[in-house]
């Protein structure tokens, strides 16, 4: 028989554990005693508080594009996080337009190329479908 300490929820208990063969182990689970529970259930180290979120702004109606410019598009459906430009700005190829919140990973949607800014399409704390544009741009 071997003792083990084992720790369960902030509880310590120690545990005595007997080796079995084959047959004995069916027996033996028949008439095993029941686990005895700790006096008085664990106290949490330091209680969580809910996160302050800043309250998600409505999310602005998908806008057609105007004719002839082009468009990004939300890749997958998430949240919009934030938004690094606004209408009339120019950007470079590879610069972060936007971050998107997917499965709780955050995703930066980049320039494919340099452009201009023509409308945003999307606030922090959209939510976005896959397809939905995000923007327009020349």
């Amino acid at each position: 028989m071997r003792k083990y300490i084992v720790k369960v929820n902030g509880s310590v208990y120690e545990v005595e554990v007997e080796e079995l063969t084959a047959g004995e182990s069916a027996i033996a689970a028949e008439n095993a005693p029941k686990a005895a529970a700790p006096a008085e259930p664990p106290k949490p180290e330091k209680p969580e508080q809910p996160k302050e979120q800043a309250p998600a702004q409505p999310a602005q109606p998908v806008q057609s594009a105007p004719q002839g410019a082009k468009t990004i598009t939300a890749p997958m459906p998430g949240s919009i996080i934030s938004v690094a430009v606004k209408a009339g700005d120019s950007f470079r190829s590879g610069q972060v337009l936007l971050v998107l919140e997917a499965m709780k990973m955050e995703n930066e949607i980049m320039a494919p190329h340099d452009g201009r800014v023509l409308s945003v399409n999307v606030n922090a704390g959209s939510s976005v479908n896959s397809g939905d544009v995000l923007l327009s741009y020349e």
